[in-house]
């Protein structure tokens, strides 16, 4: 059976060369590139990708449909960028598919880094990614910031693991936190959520002893607990902006 590999790219220069070396033994390769300004796309065309550029900006599920529209595959593995399959699970898949696959799609633990450090606690690991699905049995769903696989069938596990590079350093931390807390504030405000600053407070302070002590971030160290005050930031900068989008929207309908 024919295996697509499909990515979604926007200027990342830095680590795409690893992610698609890593999948050279697939049938195809398909890039759904976004508009990068760097050499990402001349990095893919030289590995030999398919590429294709979009104008816009969708929403990662949405973009990765558009990927698996124009691949050809019998089935399906869908990467990010930062992530690369390992000679193990590479070794894995191949058998899978020589085999009778006994379920239309595949959750793969995923192993990721912050800051240098493959992060086993926190509720980091094994973190389980459904990405190795049949064409046709699945499609992805979600909302601005995070996407999800909905599979028509029986969903199955794989033991060998996926890498990701989920964060390089503080600086990318506080990058992506400004970003997902506005677009996990804008998601809330939509979905009717109320906020306020005890709310934020307390949701901040949450994930902190979720992230720390119960799923056991203290376990990895210096970046463990670096991991766990990100996370309580993020929440706490949610809801702090779900409480403005209010008031905005409070003070533009009394006009």
């Amino acid at each position: 059976m024919k295996l697509s590999v499909v990515v979604i790219t926007k200027n990342e220069e830095s680590v795409i060369a690893r992610c698609l070396e890593s999948v050279a033994w697939a049938d195809e390769v398909v890039v759904v590139d976004s508009g990068s300004t760097d050499r990402t796309l001349d990095i893919c065309r030289g590995l030999g990708a398919n590429i294709h550029v979009t104008s816009d900006w969708p929403g990662p599920g949405t973009q990765r449909n558009r990927a698996i529209d124009l691949s050809s595959g019998d089935w399906i593995l869908a990467l990010d960028a930062d992530e690369w399959v390992t000679p193990r699970l590479r070794d894995e898949i191949v058998a899978l598919l020589k085999a009778a696959p006994d379920a239309v799609a595949y959750r793969i633990p995923r192993l990721s880094s912050y800051c240098g450090r493959y992060m086993r606690h926190g509720g980091w690991w094994p973190d389980p990614v459904s990405r190795l699905f049949k064409r046709g049995a699945a499609r992805y769903g979600g909302g601005i910031v995070h996407d999800h696989l909905v599979v028509d069938g029986r969903t199955g596990m794989l033991r060998e693991h996926l890498m990701h590079e989920a964060f390089t350093d503080v600086d990318e931390v506080l990058s992506k936190l400004n970003s997902y807390s506005s677009w996990g504030a804008q998601t809330l405000h939509e979905q009717g959520k109320s906020g306020g600053i005890v709310s934020a407070v307390a949701h901040g302070i949450w994930t902190f002893v979720r992230t720390y002590l119960l799923h056991g971030g203290f376990l990895d160290g210096r970046e463990g607990f670096m991991l766990a005050v990100s996370n309580a930031e993020g929440a706490y900068y949610k809801y702090v902006k779900l409480t403005l989008r209010q008031r905005a929207a409070g003070k533009a309908s009394s006009r």
